[in-house]
């Protein structure tokens, strides 16, 4: 299980460069994040209008970016981690190192801002939320998936999830995970109507996928050129709807105006 090379505290975005080697490894420590970045990029359209915009908040590497391929977007990806941004930069993305609570861009620029797996990372989420909705100009849309703050939540995301091969311990602090409730209503305050919906992967493509991931597990990872591939075959998961908001969601919503 590949962890951060260090001791660190839980959250720490140091954590990302010790890691930068395993973005893009479709079964490395961010395969739940690849998995999770095509179910976002489905929420969004097709931009409507030439020169469209998007705002992506804690873009990492660029993960979102082959989904958005072709859909008429500027790729723009706001992120701490130097490291992550170079490869989001060879991957298309055009690069901002800033804080997502203090974006250096201006007002209603975006016509879609996306906060993947984010939310749960800041200490202050709200004032990441206030950004991402001042960044959207009228009729802008809103796209974001997070960790719910419950019990069932924190139990599965952390102290089971954190066991498995490939989780980096330490990745999450539960503390800061949001209510869906109180982040539905930030939104509100800032003219963003918000809705929700429960999210998990599918489970028969998780179980495989870890089986595989067993079965591999102490292998080195392949090459293709420069590019690593996968050292397991086998379908990848895919998010999928559930009833349910208590651990992960994804949410949509639309700027007023």
């Amino acid at each position: 299980m590949p962890d951060a090379g260090r001791a660190l505290p839980r959250n720490d975005p140091r954590q990302y460069d010790d890691l930068a080697g395993e973005w893009w490894r479709p079964d490395g420590a961010f395969a739940m994040l690849h998995w999770l970045a095509e179910a976002r990029a489905a929420l969004v359209p097709t931009a409507s209008r030439p020169g469209a915009l998007l705002v992506d908040l804690g873009c990492g590497a660029g993960l979102l970016a082959p989904h958005l391929a072709g859909r008429g977007y500027r790729h723009v990806g706001v992120d701490l981690t130097r490291s992550a941004l170079e490869q989001a930069s060879a991957h298309g993305v055009t690069v901002v190192n800033g804080d997502v609570t203090a974006v250096p861009l201006a007002d209603g620029c975006a016509d879609v801002v996306a906060a993947g797996e984010l939310l749960e990372h800041v200490p202050d989420w709200r004032r990441a939320v206030a950004e991402a909705c001042r960044l959207l100009r009228p009729g802008g849309l809103l796209v974001l998936d997070t960790l719910n703050d419950t019990a069932l939540s924190r139990l599965l995301a952390v102290r089971i999830a954190e066991r498995l091969p490939t989780v980096p311990k330490g990745i999450h602090d539960p503390r800061l995970f949001v209510d869906a409730r109180a982040l539905v209503a930030e939104c509100a305050r800032h003219g963003v109507d918000l809705r929700l919906r429960g999210i998990r992967p599918g489970v028969p493509g998780l179980l495989g996928w870890l089986a595989r991931r067993m079965l591999a597990a102490g292998r080195p990872y392949a090459t293709v050129g420069d590019q690593p591939r996968a050292t397991v075959a086998g379908p990848k998961p895919r998010i999928v709807p559930t009833w349910s908001t208590a651990v992960l969601y994804q949410g949509r919503g639309n700027r007023s105006g």
